[in-house]
């Protein structure tokens, strides 16, 4: 296997991939939330605020729901929902969080409830056009093969311990917001995490062997 694909593989799996991410959450402990500044000025009538929340955040909430629906029709639908429901609790909103832990709670809800809605359709084949960094041939083979096993191990994990690796790895959130997005413990979301990465090391071990 060529190195540009070994590099690809997942990093969620490595416990040192997030290194700035405690320091990052200190400083935005005293930053201004824009997005809740924003936000709260829907609230007060000005409705323009709403689009710069929409633009920031459309794109990682369609990459959130695609990573468990692996429909991107359906991941866009759920994300214009997410953004109707912001929008009606503006008036009720108070910035006691960060945006992005309010944003994914409304998201994660959402989620569940389209689980439930519908039944489990079977994993769709992963277009060579939607991966980035292949190359011709083999190694573009190769490519396509990791990313679907990586998406195939991560339909096996329970709902709860994906949507917490989703928050964690994907949007950068940390554990006490996933915490508070997930109505759970700090020491849940932990365990949810590291279970899911032991889960993922497990079905990827033939791409991944050195993972520890």
């Amino acid at each position: 296997m060529s190195a540009t694909v070994t590099a690809i593989l997942p990093t969620w799996l490595s416990t040192g991939s997030r290194l700035t991410v405690d320091t990052m959450a200190e400083s935005e402990a005293t930053a201004v939330d824009e997005d809740a500044e924003l936000l709260l000025r829907v609230a007060a009538g000005d409705d323009s605020a709403m689009r710069p929340i929409v633009e920031r955040w459309q794109g990682p909430l369609i990459n959130f729901f695609y990573r468990s629906l692996r429909s991107v029709e359906a991941s866009e639908d759920l994300a214009q929902t997410v953004f109707v429901r912001v929008y009606r609790a503006a008036p009720k909103y108070e910035p006691r969080a960060k945006f992005s832990t309010f944003l994914f709670h409304i998201a994660r809800r959402l989620l569940i409830n389209e689980f439930r809605r519908q039944s489990r359709k079977p994993l769709e084949t992963v277009d060579p056009a939607d991966l980035t960094g292949a190359t011709e041939g083999r190694e573009k083979l190769d490519l396509m093969e990791i990313e679907e096993a990586f998406e195939l191990a991560l339909q096996t994990l329970p709902e709860n311990h994906r949507t917490a690796i989703l928050l964690f790895k994907q949007q950068e959130m940390s554990y006490e917001q996933i915490a508070e997005s997930m109505d759970a413990s700090v020491t849940a979301v932990k365990s949810w995490i590291h279970r899911a990465r032991q889960k993922l090391k497990e079905q990827l071990s033939d791409f991944y062997p050195n993972a520890s």
